[in-house]
């Protein structure tokens, strides 16, 4: 009794590791010349293995749809703004994490363009692309469309551009895999987010600058143009 238990123990476990074989062959995983497992991380598939391999745009491109409910509206029954922030949060952090195959976060949001107003009962889809790499930091863009689910008619809503940053699991930054770019269009936003990174700079240095040279009597004809008044006395 005891040595049938103990065969039928062995053939049981063979039969596990014949299945869990399969499944890792059908998943594309080369085992050694005598057909036995390899080494748990020569499992991996090849971007997990090597982080640093340099991907495609369309590699981490993600799109998220979703619903607009009555309780995503304002007090003027358009959907808030607020809202729409969110999911281009969500779908930026999404597709920032798949390029870089480690947790993000956002650092800055530039540029976010509210086109048209987005209705109760629109479907909403998110769109987002890495434009640019640095080190540590990734520019992800978005691109925002809603479709009037009962007539069909699409719009394009909104456009920003999310800055995020990879950090390992002790909080410090850590390196992005390159960016390749596979067209034209690759290029140009690659190109667009250097300028647009520069002049973000420029502008806060000047405006660093504008801060230490401030003195009230050399702007008040600046002033006089703007729909303002002033409310005590200058010196």
């Amino acid at each position: 009794m005891e040595r049938y238990a103990f065969a039928r123990s062995v053939d049981l476990r063979r039969n596990k590791i014949f299945f869990a074989e399969r499944i890792l062959v059908n998943l594309g995983v080369k085992l050694s010349a005598s057909g036995s497992l390899p080494k748990p991380w020569a499992c991996l598939p090849h971007t997990y293995k090597n982080r640093m391999h340099p991907r495609t745009v369309a590699y981490s491109q993600v799109t998220i749809t979703e619903l607009m409910i009555p309780s995503y509206a304002n007090f003027g029954g358009k959907i808030h703004g607020g809202i729409l922030l969110s999911l281009m949060d969500k779908v930026a952090y999404a597709c920032a994490t798949k390029h870089s195959g480690a947790y993000c976060v956002t650092v800055s949001v530039d540029t976010v363009d509210f086109l048209q107003p987005v209705e109760v009962g629109d479907l909403v889809s998110l769109k987002a692309s890495i434009n640019y790499v640095g080190n540590s930091s990734m520019v992800v863009g978005i691109h925002v469309i809603a479709e009037n689910v009962k007539d069909g008619v699409v719009k394009h809503t909104n456009n920003s551009y999310f800055t995020m940053v990879a950090k390992e699991d002790n909080d410090k930054l850590t390196t992005v895999p390159p960016l390749i770019l596979s067209d034209k269009e690759e290029v140009r936003r690659f190109v667009e987010a250097i300028h647009r990174k520069d002049l973000k700079k420029e502008a806060a240095e000047r405006m660093q600058e504008t801060k230490k040279v401030f003195q009230l009597e050399n702007v008040m004809s600046l002033l006089e143009k703007e729909r303002c008044e002033i409310a005590f006395a200058a010196k």
